[in-house]
């Protein structure tokens, strides 16, 4: 039997949902446990409820992933990232994560990682003369 591999740069929510559902059932049916859940830290403006920056993740069997975390120019320094990542690490605890995993660009954000207790352990060179630098963060002793 043959079949047709189809790279794409648009799939849809329903080609994401097969493949999302597929590895949960796999997870299911392997681990025992079924707790993949987005995780969203969000801020918004006050007025028009229009979203300004947050982060974005996941957690699932023990670990929350941070895929996502921006704030524009005029919200940073406000302290608004430490309270975003402490409410993200905070529900990541209620969940049972036991582990933090983020990875940042050089440019982007390590200091800030750094200084709220993460802990690099790996770099990924990339283009530029550039790395992906890899942190984690221990949510339980």
């Amino acid at each position: 039997m043959t079949f047709d591999v189809v790279l794409t740069d648009e799939p849809t929510a329903a080609d994401e949902a097969f493949v999302s559902d597929g590895l949960d059932e796999f997870n299911f049916a392997a681990a025992g446990v079924q707790d993949r859940q987005p995780l969203a830290v969000l801020v918004k403006d006050p007025d028009t409820g229009e979203t300004l920056g947050g982060l974005t993740g996941r957690t699932s069997l023990g670990l929350w992933f941070v895929d996502l975390l921006y704030l524009p120019e005029k919200l940073r320094g406000s302290g608004l990232g430490t309270r975003i990542l402490a409410e993200a690490e905070a529900e990541a605890g209620r969940r049972g994560c036991v582990s933090g995993v983020v990875y940042t660009i050089q440019f982007q954000a390590p200091e800030f990682y750094a200084r709220h207790g993460w802990t690099e352990f790996g770099r990924i060179p990339i283009s530029g003369g550039r790395s992906r630098i890899f942190f984690r963060k221990e949510l339980r002793a």
